[in-house]
């Protein structure tokens, strides 16, 4: 299994990225899956997760409303749109993934696999 983030970068506060999480060896059709953020010296914290098989997502209260998590079963890829980014919103972000469609945790230990992360930098 492997998963790769993409569309990281560097953005002013108030910008946008869209980060995209492909997905090999694993199809994402009826899984949870889900974005972690983790800065340097700090714990990992859970930004959003989907259930793909019914649609159903949950966020952090930090980014709630202006980020949104979606998928497409296609092209085998969850996507993760950060709007209104903030100064602190900056850190490497992670696709998560279970090897199940039963979606109730919330833990990085709940995840079977992980990508390499990608960087986004928010500058204000």
């Amino acid at each position: 299994v492997q998963l790769v983030e993409s569309g990281g970068g560097s953005v002013q506060a108030g910008g946008s990225l869209r980060l995209s999480c492909a997905a090999d060896g694993y199809t994402i059709r009826n899984k949870c899956l889900a974005w972690f953020r983790r800065e340097p010296g700090k714990e990992g914290e859970g930004v959003a997760r989907i259930n793909t098989a019914i649609g159903s997502t949950l966020y952090a209260d930090s980014v709630k409303g202006r980020f949104t998590i979606s998928h497409d079963n296609a092209k085998n890829t969850v996507y993760l749109e950060m709007n209104s980014l903030k100064s602190e919103d900056t850190a490497m972000y992670y696709c998560a993934a279970r090897s199940s469609s039963i979606c109730i945790g919330t833990s990085e230990d709940y995840y079977n696999h992980w990508g390499p992360g990608t960087q986004v930098t928010v500058s204000s």
